[in-house]
């Protein structure tokens, strides 16, 4: 029988890298990566056979020409290299990530396949910070979180319990990791129906006409980023990490989309990988590692872990 044996989240930011010297407060960068560090080496030490990335894609793999709800990397994985992060082609394990994605259309979530995934940051990040030096396969599960209509919150929750059913079927240790959030305002449009101004509609035309030569547009693209006005929402941040902390992550299902942006920010609903991770883990208590408002990266930047032996069981849901 597998096992999901840790989940973890942490925050990730296009401006993590290239914009370290740029960080008024250095204390809080730094205890934001030792948080990175434990977590990592909590992994280390629960021998994963597997790891589930879950995250977003910032439209350097996926493109309003086609950008399903939830996508699964099935075979080759490639990661872009934005933002100082790793390059190339990653380790992959099809045979696991091929049975997980039929297991979860059985039980009701029809997620897409892509046999030759692109991630950027928004799961890389994972990958160079968590997964450092370990040699484990990733399969990363892609929640769209920017091109609206976006996964109802509820969906989110539905799918990470049935990732817990498929992986006990797997014969596998699996480690869940969710790559996204805290709190943050990026600089596009909250729909992409509707662009204001002349940066919007330059990020939109990227959007729609981006795929095979997204660094085309990734200069501006960069630009736009830099050039932003950093806004967080520390005090929802906290909450939601007590809410973590507490076993009670639950409480976000029936949130919609517009009340994360009014209450988190665009950047925001990417607090639908942590969801997913969470349900997946039965929405047990879990122990925030760090939480660092990071306007230099323009991202609340929090890292935390929920351990299976603090469960009710697979998928077993808790307070809402």
């Amino acid at each position: 029988m597998g096992e999901i044996v840790l989940g973890v989240a942490a925050s990730h930011s296009t401006l993590m890298n290239t914009h370290w010297d740029k960080v008024a407060g250095i204390d809080r960068a730094e205890r934001f990566r030792d948080a990175l560090e434990e977590a990592r080496d909590a992994i280390a030490e629960a021998r994963p056979d597997n790891v589930v990335i879950i995250g977003s894609n910032h439209f350097r793999g996926f493109w309003l020409d086609l950008i399903p709800s939830f996508t699964l990397g099935v075979d080759e994985v490639i990661a872009a290299g934005d933002g100082g992060t790793p390059k190339g082609p990653q380790k992959s394990d099809p045979v696991f990530a091929q049975a997980l994605a039929e297991d979860l259309v059985e039980r009701g979530t029809e997620v897409a396949i892509s046999a030759k995934m692109t991630i950027d940051h928004g799961q890389s990040h994972a990958v160079q910070y968590l997964l450092r030096d370990l040699d484990v396969p990733v399969t990363p599960l892609v929640i769209n979180v920017f091109a609206t209509p976006l996964p109802t919150v509820k969906r989110c929750v539905e799918l990470g319990g049935n990732i817990a059913r498929a992986i006990e079927r797997s014969g596998q240790r699996v480690v869940v990791v969710a790559s996204g959030g805290l709190s943050h305002q990026l600089p596009w449009p909250s729909r992409w129906q509707d662009p204001d101004g002349d940066d919007e509609e330059f990020l939109v035309e990227a959007w729609r006409n981006g795929r095979g030569e997204w660094e085309k547009y990734d200069k501006r693209r960069r630009e736009i980023i830099v050039g932003a006005r950093p806004t967080l929402f520390p005090e929802f941040d906290e909450a939601f990490l007590g809410r973590l902390d507490r076993g009670e992550l639950g409480h976000y299902t029936d949130w919609t989309t517009a009340r994360i942006g009014e209450e988190a920010g665009n950047g925001g609903q990417e607090i639908r990988t942590w969801l997913t991770m969470a349900a997946a883990l039965g929405f047990a208590p879990g122990e925030t590692l760090a939480y660092s408002p990071m306007p230099e990266w323009l991202t609340g930047m929090g890292v935390g872990v929920i351990r299976p032996e603090a469960a009710g069981g697979p998928g077993a849901e808790r307070d809402r």
